[in-house]
């Protein structure tokens, strides 16, 4: 008899707010569906105090982005943007627990801890702690669904550079990367200068394509995405993973630390 757990969809990545997963692990979430994986993306907030837009209408941006990054399911749990809370007895934890239990993602993506934005660093604090209760019987106040532990928890990189346990090749995401971007076109057009956000600065997509960019060329390719795991990630054959995963020589050589 098999011990396989039930999976449900094969990869689901966590963002805080309708446009992050696009930003910064978009091309991740393509070359997986390229890859023919199940790809999903559940939304944490409705993005409703952003200074551009309205929830109904990055309601829409989100779905058209969706179809872009070739997703299975998109779903928006609806917690307060700028208030998320991460705390242990707080309300959106048997929130995020039920999203969990009921997708049985096979590997989850979430926001590193390092960033910026508080609703990021919120989110990610938020996201551990789930992920946790999510695989305990006793945790009760999530809805009536098994409890579920992934097979992996990976965080993808935001703002801040963290030091990743590998570099996803997503050269050819790329393009579609940058499309799916401007499906979000309240918060990233540009407008008024004088009234940018950091997300619609002229800055914006050139200092993305410098992130992917040296994140592939410490890997020797065009673009790359960092992931870090959230415990040592076990091979069993390193020759196999080596002829299946055949990089050129890298062009960046980071510091270890």
């Amino acid at each position: 008899m098999s011990t396989e757990p039930n999976y449900g969809i094969d990869v689901l990545a966590f963002g805080p707010h309708p446009d992050d997963v696009e930003i910064f692990c978009g091309g991740v979430m393509i070359t997986m569906a390229d890859l023919g994986y199940r790809t999903g993306i559940v939304d944490l907030t409705r993005g409703e105090l952003g200074s551009r837009g309205d929830a109904p209408g990055r309601r829409q941006e989100a779905e058209a982005a969706a179809h872009v990054l070739g997703l299975a399911l998109r779903e928006n749990l609806g917690l307060p943007d700028g208030f998320i809370d991460p705390s242990p007895r707080s309300p959106h934890l048997p929130v995020v627990v039920a999203a969990l239990r009921r997708h049985r993602p096979e590997l989850v993506l979430v926001p590193w801890i390092e960033e910026r934005h508080p609703d990021h660093v919120a989110a990610s604090q938020l996201l551990t702690r789930a992920l946790f209760l999510a695989h305990l019987e006793k945790y009760e106040q999530a809805e009536s669904a098994p409890p579920f532990a992934p097979r992996q928890a990976l965080f993808y990189e935001l703002r801040h550079r963290m030091t990743p346990s590998f570099i996803v090749d997503t050269s050819k995401a790329w393009e579609r990367k940058v499309r799916a971007i401007a499906c979000h076109e309240s918060q990233v057009a540009r407008r008024d200068a004088a009234a940018a956000t950091l997300v619609s600065s002229p800055l914006a997509l050139p200092a993305l394509e410098a992130r992917d960019g040296y994140r592939g060329s410490e890997i020797g390719v065009r673009y790359g995405e960092a992931l870090r795991a959230t415990q040592s990630v076990g091979i069993v054959d390193p020759l196999a993973h080596l002829r299946a995963n055949p990089f050129p020589n890298a062009y960046a050589f980071p510091g270890l630390r």
